[in-house]
């Protein structure tokens, strides 16, 4: 008899908590890890028609990527979306996990995935994370051994024209309106052109600008996100940024998890949400 914790245990030993943000509430959202499982619904972002898709499909677990509980909740009724999620999925006996920058921050996790996606080779953390109270400095000044880190950069296997790429990124992402930099200034003011093609490409998912400086220190053509700030197209030093959309970014997660908790989980449905869960329309 499979349990919610068997799950839970597949997930963690791809995706420890100890490697999400410290701001970061991955993990057991709702429910009893000890309760029989009768079904997983892997989803993005927990919402109520989500919740509602687990209870018709006759699933006893949800597992997102992002957390619908990021602060403590000061009641349980019915006042906020969030509150209305617990109390549905408790009085259904639904169990909520969520695995969100602990995700993000692995080896194989979300960005890996994104790089997977698109070609690339060659990868290396961005921004290289120790765990378990180890330093980088402990282990060598390029950090290349890290066990976790925030985004990644690689190589494609051939250059490929800026247009091409762009073009590729819409279509397998499934992007209706992707933005992107054209010509950028640094700092100084001085005009940078974009490069002609792209070979050495950085990524992050979801919210990934706070990056953007390492990606362009360490010599990337391209730097893919899901959201940048509307200032660093300013300041893009001449390396081209391609903004998917949040949710375009990490859909993949959906299949990422649902891979993860199949590998081991054998004698339960394991379904992937029908539902877009993307707040943000387009024209």
């Amino acid at each position: 008899m499979t349990k919610v914790k068997d799950v839970i245990k597949e997930i963690e030993a791809v995706a420890p908590l100890k490697f999400q943000d410290e701001w970061d509430n991955s993990g057991l959202q709702v429910g009893f890890p000890e309760d029989e499982l009768k079904g997983v619904l892997v989803c993005l972002d927990v919402t109520e028609e989500i919740v509602e898709e687990a209870i018709s499909k006759g699933c006893s677990m949800i597992v997102s990527h992002h957390p619908l509980l990021f602060h403590a909740l000061k009641q349980v009724s019915d006042v906020t979306y969030q509150q209305r999620c617990v109390t549905k999925a408790l009085s259904n006996g639904i169990t909520i996990y969520s695995a969100h920058t602990s995700l993000d921050n692995a080896p194989g996790g979300v960005n890996y995935k994104i790089a997977e996606l698109i070609g690339l080779k060659k990868l290396e953390w961005l921004e290289p994370r120790w765990v378990d109270g180890e330093s980088c400095g402990e282990k060598g000044a390029n950090c290349s051994q890290a066990p976790a880190g925030s985004g990644v950069i690689g190589e494609l296997p051939e250059p490929i024209e800026r247009e091409a790429f762009l073009n590729m990124l819409k279509e397998v992402f499934g992007v209706e309106c992707l933005r992107h930099s054209d010509t950028g200034q640094d700092s100084k003011g001085a005009e940078n052109a974009q490069p002609a093609s792209v070979k050495k490409v950085a990524l992050c998912g979801g919210a990934g600008a706070f990056l953007m400086q390492t990606a362009l220190e360490k010599g990337a053509d391209c730097f893919i996100s899901g959201e940048f700030h509307y200032h660093d197209y300013f300041e893009n030093g001449g390396m081209l940024l391609a903004e998917l959309g949040h949710y375009q970014s990490e859909k993949c997660t959906i299949d990422l998890l649902k891979d993860i908790i199949g590998k081991s989980v054998k004698d339960v449905n394991i379904i992937s949400t029908e539902i877009n869960t993307n707040p943000i329309r387009y024209k």
